[in-house]
């Protein structure tokens, strides 16, 4: 007779943490989670479409300040530097001017220290004044600025700031900007509503003046608008404008068109290769690629050729390919309340294929993660395994 097996001990622990077990991982996003990704994704895109000052990376017009009485002590502070309460410069951008003052060093070594109460600033650098028997000045370390504070460049603003607004996140769109449709997801520029709200005389109108300006730009270049391959041009291209810039006249509401059906389906759904034409906001030439989107339902799904529309609505403007891919997500995550959204484009841009660097073979590739695909690197891994596959 048998005996019977020893019972089993207790099962042993994984070495895995439990959130990486397949299955064990959370895929349903939190309000507070989606709210944070979507407040974000907005003020990004916000960001992009708003105006931003010239950047001047060289920063070509120092001034120089000088301490009276003491032109060793000369320093240059940029023309951004602003003094605060405390005396003290927050910005950082103050150099040693040893170049400008290497002339005028022996004169003024014999003059005696500028005493306190007429220096116009508390700068280090005004105070290593040495004897004339003295080793050089030491250069002052150099100011380190204060992160806690906001920034001082007015460059960085578009008008004032307080200190409430510098610390605070900016207001979102959807209360900066009243929507043209139900969730402000269509993102209006200036005169899109003018532009909807055309009557065909207004459009015919303005089709009229959009071929004059092409018949100036032909004059500028040294043609002759008059001749005969030419006599049509300012007025079809004029039209083909107006298309590749229909996606102003687009709104979310209308193109998705009802088409949110319930489903209980929780897997990933992807639609691969959605061709996207667009025109880049900084050259006006085209750029064109494909655009791969996926997303994991939370019991709503959307009709497939929606996913094709969204991304013409949003491609048919004036882009870049990041606020492009950004645009998309976020249309798709405020339409399905999704456990997860991911976006990829790979466009090639004819800015850098007809002009600039000139490389024809050069593409960009762009990505936007939201809820569960941003979160989980597993469910990340197996959107873009999926993707890759032929």
């Amino acid at each position: 007779m048998t005996k019977d097996p020893p019972p089993l001990g207790p099962k042993p622990k994984s070495a895995v943490p439990s959130s990486l077990l397949n299955g064990s991982a959370s895929v349903r996003a939190t309000n507070g989670v989606r709210e944070s990704e979507r407040e974000t994704l907005n003020s990004s895109i916000k960001s992009s479409l708003s105006w931003k000052p010239v950047v001047d990376p060289d920063f070509s017009s120092p001034k120089p300040i000088l301490a009276v009485g003491n032109p060793a002590a000369a320093v240059t502070v940029r023309e951004t530097v602003m003094p605060t309460a405390n005396g003290h410069i927050e910005n950082g951008f103050l150099e040693n001017e040893h170049e400008h003052v290497s002339a005028e060093r022996s004169d003024a070594e014999n003059e005696k220290p500028l005493p306190a109460t007429h220096k116009p600033l508390d700068i280090p650098a005004a105070q290593n004044t040495s004897p004339a028997t003295g080793p050089p000045p030491v250069p002052p370390p150099p100011i380190k600025r204060n992160f806690s504070e906001p920034p001082r460049d007015p460059r960085d603003h578009t008008k004032p700031r307080n200190i409430s607004s510098a610390v605070s996140r900016p207001a979102s769109p959807y209360t900066l900007n009243p929507p043209i449709d139900f969730d402000g997801l269509s993102w209006p520029s200036v005169g899109t509503r003018e532009r909807l709200e055309a009557t065909p005389e207004e459009s015919e109108k303005r089709t009229q003046k959009l071929a004059n300006a092409v018949r100036t730009v032909l004059e500028c270049i040294g043609e002759d608008p008059e001749r005969e391959g030419l006599l049509g041009t300012p007025e079809r291209y004029a039209k083909a404008l107006m298309y590749f810039t229909k996606g102003y006249e687009e709104n979310v509401r209308d193109l998705v068109n009802g088409a949110v059906f319930h489903e209980d389906h929780d897997e990933l759904v992807i639609v691969k290769d959605i061709e996207v034409f667009s025109l880049c906001e900084h050259h006006l030439v085209p750029f064109t690629g494909k655009m791969h989107i996926g997303y994991i339902p939370d019991r709503r799904v959307l009709g497939l050729s929606k996913f094709a529309r969204l991304a013409e609505m949003f491609s048919r403007r004036l882009q870049v390919q990041e606020r492009l891919t950004k645009q998309v997500a976020l249309a798709i995550s405020e339409v399905l309340k999704p456990r997860g959204v991911a976006v990829v484009m790979e466009s090639s841009h004819l800015c850098m294929v007809m002009r600039g660097v000139q490389k024809t073979s050069s593409t960009t590739t762009t990505s936007c993660m939201l809820g569960c695909m941003r979160a989980s690197a597993k469910t990340r891994e197996e959107f873009l395994s999926l993707l890759n596959r032929k």
